[in-house]
């Protein structure tokens, strides 16, 4: 008896522990590659990229859309990730190619890079309908702390609803949706996108499963439960330590 109380506790102490991502090979290349610019790898302590890529599914041979990719952090990864006989698509809408940062032309500079030739740099306007070349062709759409941005006053009125439409039509059957974003105050729906710039996981979730996707699983690898969620993100007394949640959303398959 002893021995089986034993037994079934360690079992219940295995299935409480935390699951342990195992990143892939290539997602370990990745993170390593020399190509890699100093800003970005400074950034892995906080963004635990080998357990976002593996939360992600990215593979060899796929193709990503990395939206909104700021300084290319991600799109570096992906590109490695994917190989040669993948593509990465770097995608910064139309609406904020005019900030002073030069977006488009950050894109640009890394698609550019030595070793980036599966990188390309696209511009439109955020709910554009998609490019009829690449319906039902793209294995992940990847976005990284911006999905809140899409309802704030400078993207002009956007409609966030066609944008997450037009992404469920280029992802193919099965394909994946993944959205990492600063977590608000649960019940305050969007109120905080623009001067926190947060928003609360069950609206964002609501506006992506309206477009027909399905809801696949979370992370907490970001999380961070001390957040108040009171403070922009910005704030030096939170930056880069705010609770941020990671969605994944599937297009079915029928």
């Amino acid at each position: 008896m002893k021995l089986r109380i034993a037994a079934a506790l360690s079992i219940a102490a295995l299935m409480a522990a935390p699951a342990i991502v195992q990143a892939s090979p290539q997602i370990d290349a990745a993170i390593a590659d020399a190509g890699r610019p100093e800003k970005d790898t400074k950034l892995d302590a906080s963004r635990h990229p080998g357990d976002m890529l593996a939360f992600a599914k990215v593979k060899t041979g796929e193709t990503v859309i990395d939206i909104w990719p700021g300084g290319g952090y991600w799109t570096r990864l992906f590109s490695k990730v994917v190989g040669p006989n993948g593509k990465v698509y770097a995608y910064v809408p139309a609406e904020i190619t005019g900030f002073k940062s030069d977006p488009l032309g950050l894109a640009k500079a890394v698609a550019a890079e030595p070793g980036r030739g599966n990188v390309e740099a696209v511009s439109d306007p955020l709910a554009s309908p998609p490019p009829p070349e690449l319906l039902d062709k793209v294995d992940v759409a990847w976005t990284f702390e911006n999905y809140h941005d899409t309802h704030d006053s400078f993207m002009k009125g956007a409609d966030v609803g066609a944008f997450n439409t037009a992404i469920y039509k280029l992802l193919k059957p099965g394909g994946l949706y993944v959205i990492v974003d600063h977590a608000a105050v649960a019940g305050t729906g969007l109120q905080h996108t623009e001067d926190l710039h947060r928003i609360d996981p069950a609206a964002l979730r609501a506006e992506v499963e309206k477009a027909g996707f399905v809801f696949d699983g979370e992370s907490k690898v970001l999380a961070n439960p001390d957040d108040p969620k009171t403070a922009l993100v910005f704030d030096p007394s939170i930056r880069g330590k705010t609770d941020r949640f990671a969605y994944r959303f599937r297009k079915p398959k029928a």
